[in-house]
């Protein structure tokens, strides 16, 4: 073990020297630990635990999220049950306010730091899935010797971030694998599994936010989900997800402007912004409303049936024989 630790901080002091950190995000993120946070790659410096006031702040600032990834948190334990794996939910403060895993492992986690209440954030323990995640903002895989400190080589961690209604980095979703040296099949089956976890908390989460607002869906081909969008009575767009951001260029200083959802490039999902259209919607949906009765359209919409008629007529909604 001595050897192993004495070799590990040789390598990380080697390649920190390097110009290596302009092809790695492991060595740069080493750079950073070693010259921006003073840290060592020895480790000897304990884990920074939170207290029970601070850990009770963290999470509370974190509710919502936790709320709305319950129900995912459910069914991505089921997967990784039986493996030697747990699962971290942390703010963007690099601390775990969650935890999932097995009851039988808990004395080891705690002895691992893999435990609610430890700092993982990348300036107290280095290179790791948590925190470098979260100042990367974006998914990543650190593997056992990936670690700054030589305490963290017997893990491995697959971490993706969650980023919530506004489009910003609120948490990370980690899934820390503890036992021997996993193979690169496991690590991409949990980096797929944290990845698609982590987009249906983010979803759960805007769908939380935005309440009775109407969401559609915006198609994303950089990754396997799509984005969304929320918009009021009047098509307005009230907020965009990460994704729907990047795809469609939305931005807050346009939202706090005003976009109408017909102005963005969502093909067939929005049609042209016309009084017309506007009108023949109103028409429509009142039809289908009182089942394609003309009488009762008419009097929600306190219109003469008469012009309820030319209007169905006009517009082409008579329903199909």
């Amino acid at each position: 073990m001595t050897y192993t630790v004495g070799k590990h901080i040789q390598r990380v002091r080697t390649a920190v020297a390097s110009d290596e950190a302009t092809r790695s995000s492991v060595v740069a993120s080493w750079r950073r630990c070693t010259y921006n946070y003073g840290l060592d790659p020895s480790g000897k410096v304990p884990r920074r635990l939170l207290s029970g006031g601070e850990l009770k702040a963290s999470t509370e600032r974190l509710e919502p999220m936790l709320f709305a990834a319950t129900a995912t948190l459910d069914r991505l334990q089921s997967i990784v049950v039986g493996m030697s794996c747990c699962i971290l939910l942390a703010g963007l403060d690099g601390v775990p306010a969650h935890w999932r895993g097995r009851d039988a492992d808990i004395d080891d986690l705690r002895q691992l730091g893999l435990w609610p209440g430890v700092d993982w954030s990348e300036q107290h323990e280095g290179t790791n899935g948590i925190g470098t995640c979260l100042v990367e903002k974006r998914e990543m895989a650190i593997q056992r010797e990936d670690h700054f400190h030589a305490r963290d080589v017997e893990l491995s961690c697959v971490v993706a971030p969650i980023f919530d209604h506004r489009g910003q980095v609120a948490a990370a979703l980690d899934i820390a694998y503890y036992g021997s040296a996993p193979s690169d099949g496991l690590i991409g089956l949990l980096t797929f599994a944290v990845r698609e976890a982590a987009w249906e908390i983010e979803a759960a989460n805007f769908r939380q936010a935005f309440g009775p607002a109407r969401l559609i869906s915006v198609p994303d081909t950089t990754r396997a989900c799509v984005g969304l969008i929320a918009v009021d009575d009047d098509d307005m767009v009230l907020g965009a997800t990460r994704a729907a951001r990047q795809t469609l260029g939305v931005t807050d200083m346009a939202l706090r402007d005003g976009i109408p959802a017909a102005d963005l490039p969502l093909g067939a999902i929005c049609h042209g912004d016309t009084i017309a259209n506007a009108e023949r919607g109103t028409f429509r949906r009142t039809l289908a409303r009182t089942k394609g009765n003309i009488s009762a359209a008419a009097k929600v919409l306190d219109i003469s049936r008469a012009t309820m008629k030319r209007k169905v007529k006009q517009y082409d909604l008579r329903r199909p024989v």
